[in-house]
């Protein structure tokens, strides 16, 4: 069970699945200039950690209620473009709002990290459907192979983030409202495709 391709697509799944991640990682590094290393951990930990325990919620509801997601899975684009597109919305409110250029250290609110982390990784809950041939031990170990590929990927994305952020200060918010305005609506439209 735990060869090669085994791996390898799980690699392949935690990069696909990571994407959106790492776009509204780089949100947070572009509105958060001034962020610490322990900070930009915990955003990457925070997105690994759903885009781990998505796909194990539809594994898991693939083996007791599929019925029940089945009616569900048509509001996953609805909830993950309202989260993301108040979350940018009120980056992109205060990019404008404060004119300032020096850099102002605006720490990402608990709250708000868990609204992305679970926008980011909503539609991870399909993934369950994919692995569900797995047992639990290789659908949890597939599901922890997505958590540090995203891990990585994100904390790249809050990096570059902040490198940009820093040199462009206020305009850098606004532009992460806008990605994040963005991402919710991809994920919106290609749900329709």
């Amino acid at each position: 069970m735990f060869d090669f391709w085994f791996f390898f697509e799980s690699v392949l799944l935690g990069i696909g699945l990571a994407m959106d991640a790492f776009s509204v990682s780089l949100a947070n590094g572009l509105n958060e200039p001034c962020m610490s290393n322990k900070m930009a951990l915990g955003i990457s930990g925070m997105f690994a950690f759903f885009q781990a325990l998505m796909p194990m919620i539809g594994w898991l509801l693939v083996h007791t209620v599929v019925q029940k997601f089945k009616a569900f899975e048509r509001f996953i684009p609805w909830i993950a473009l309202a989260l993301l597109g108040y979350i940018g919305g009120k980056m992109l409110y205060e990019g404008i709002k404060n004119k300032e250029e020096e850099c102002e250290c605006r720490p990402l609110a608990l709250s708000l990290l868990i609204a992305q982390g679970i926008a980011t990784s909503i539609d991870a809950l399909s993934v369950g459907f994919t692995i569900a041939e797995y047992t639990f031990v290789p659908a949890l170990i597939c599901a922890l192979i997505i958590a540090a590929v995203t891990l990585g990927i994100c904390l790249l994305g809050v990096k570059i983030g902040v490198h940009v952020g820093k040199k462009f200060s206020n305009k850098a918010s606004i532009l992460g409202g806008v990605i994040l305005i963005f991402i919710g609506l991809e994920i919106f439209i290609t749900s329709f495709l």
